[in-house]
């Protein structure tokens, strides 16, 4: 159901409905966010990668392709790359140590709650123990794919095989 209407809204979004794309917004900016910042682990480059996500989405609306995953699959992948750039610009400006006063605040009203990161830790330890550390390296560690080969010693097929498999189940289980 939940494919069904980000669909409905990504199309309307490509013929430049504004409120379409509030209400998308709306509806997956914590799941996007909650990527962007477990990646990043820094709030102000975790709103940086959404913003700058969110700006592509309203740009190439027109370029989902239905035979390519869900439209969350599709954002989700958005904000990963943007977060893998943000990444690798302040690994070359050796910007990579964290300042305690910048970690993860988890009274801020912009955070995930407590409630749906719970679930996420629930439907995370469900998937298959290889699917689950791809989609960890993957997601929540930035590795590129070439990187979760090397450390899972798979091939890349199989990688994105687990990751795509994952991701399907993770949101059957998010949306059920």
């Amino acid at each position: 159901m939940e494919h069904e209407q980000h669909l409905a809204l990504l199309g309307a979004i490509a013929q430049g409905d504004k409120k379409a794309f509030s209400a998308l917004y709306q509806n997956t900016s914590k799941q996007l966010y909650a990527v962007s910042l477990k990646m990043l682990a820094r709030k102000e480059l975790a709103e940086e990668a959404l913003q700058e996500a969110y700006v592509r989405i309203w740009h190439n609306a027109s370029e989902y392709r239905v035979g390519k995953g869900t439209v969350l699959t599709w954002m989700i992948s958005i904000v990963r790359y943007r977060a893998l750039d943000i990444l690798r610009y302040n690994k070359i400006r050796k910007e990579d140590e964290l300042d305690e006063s910048e970690s993860f605040d988890h009274d801020a009203p912009e955070q995930v709650s407590d409630s749906e990161q719970l679930l996420l830790d629930k439907c995370l330890q469900q998937l298959d123990q290889s699917q689950r550390q791809a989609i960890y390296l993957a997601y929540f560690n930035g590795c590129s794919h070439q990187e979760v080969v090397k450390h899972l010693n798979n091939p890349l097929g199989t990688i994105k095989s687990w990751i795509r498999r994952g991701l399907t189940s993770l949101q059957s289980c998010l949306t059920s």
